[in-house]
């Protein structure tokens, strides 16, 4: 077994008390951090957190041909995220920026290894919801109960569980189980989520997440009417296009933005 390089005792600095890296850091590389501390942040509004577990990741331009990304310090709730308190490292877990925190040795593995070899995996999203959990245990997985499971349904993987992700030889298994699919589910463990970019990673999330809380809900009252994979490959190909088109980025993100700015505003520091 293979341990991860991260450290797993968390810091406890307030987030507030960090420096700003707001013209330390490129225009890119802040731009991008923005957008991921407001992921942190709407994934709380939405109640998918999970204390200071589960990891959301965005990838920054390669320096010297090497992914690197920004990653959650271990100990910061998701509400109180900042631009300048994200982790900057590389898939060797190496830290690249100065701070006191370090990251989430499980979000370590998970996220270097869709980083490794998706270079179009702009933002990895993972969560522990009780009702994304609930369909992970489920031997049928994720079934054409909604509109919404049909929509993602064929963009689905699965990664059977191997216990809390310390072990870097998983990484492996987690590229060859998530393929070219832009949404996984890891078995008795979570739901997991890639995009170009914060803004669609976090709509796929939301349809999954939707997806399952639905299919739980449906199960629980009684007999349930599964529509056909001709039915569902259906409409996962009229759905398809509308993400090139930027449903994610151009129609929600920018409403999902002015909710978070009146409801929980300062991620942007």
């Amino acid at each position: 077994m293979s341990d991860t390089p991260i450290d797993m005792v968390p810091q406890e600095i307030p987030p507030a008390d960090l420096p700003s890296l707001k013209g330390e850091v490129s225009e890119e590389e802040w731009r991008i951090r923005c957008e991921l501390a407001a992921t942190y942040r709407l994934v709380q509004l939405f109640g998918w957190d999970d204390l200071v577990f589960t990891h959301i990741s965005a990838r920054l331009p390669d320096e010297d041909g090497q992914p690197r990304f920004l990653i959650n310090p271990f100990g910061i709730f998701f509400e109180e995220m900042t631009a300048s308190s994200l982790l900057k490292i590389d898939v060797e877990g190496k830290k690249l920026n100065d701070s006191p925190y370090t990251a989430n040795a499980a979000g370590f593995t998970i996220h270097s290894a869709v980083h490794e070899v998706r270079h179009d995996a702009g933002c990895v999203l993972h969560l522990h919801s009780p009702y994304g959990i609930a369909v992970s245990a489920l031997e049928e997985g994720l079934s054409r109960l909604s509109q919404h499971a049909m929509q993602i349904h064929d963009d689905v993987a699965y990664h059977a569980y191997e216990g809390i992700a310390f072990n870097l030889e998983e990484r492996a298994r987690l590229q060859a189980d998530l393929g070219d699919h832009s949404c996984m589910i890891l078995r008795n463990h979570g739901t997991l989520t890639t995009g170009a970019n914060c803004a669609i990673a976090f709509a796929r999330m939301y349809y999954l997440e939707r997806a399952c809380e639905i299919q739980i809900l449906a199960q629980s009252a009684g007999k349930v009417i599964e529509e056909s994979e001709e039915m569902s490959r259906l409409v996962y190909q009229q759905s398809s296009p509308l993400w090139i088109k930027g449903i994610g980025d151009k129609l929600i993100w920018p409403g999902l933005v002015r909710r978070l700015a009146r409801e929980n505003p300062g991620w942007d520091v």
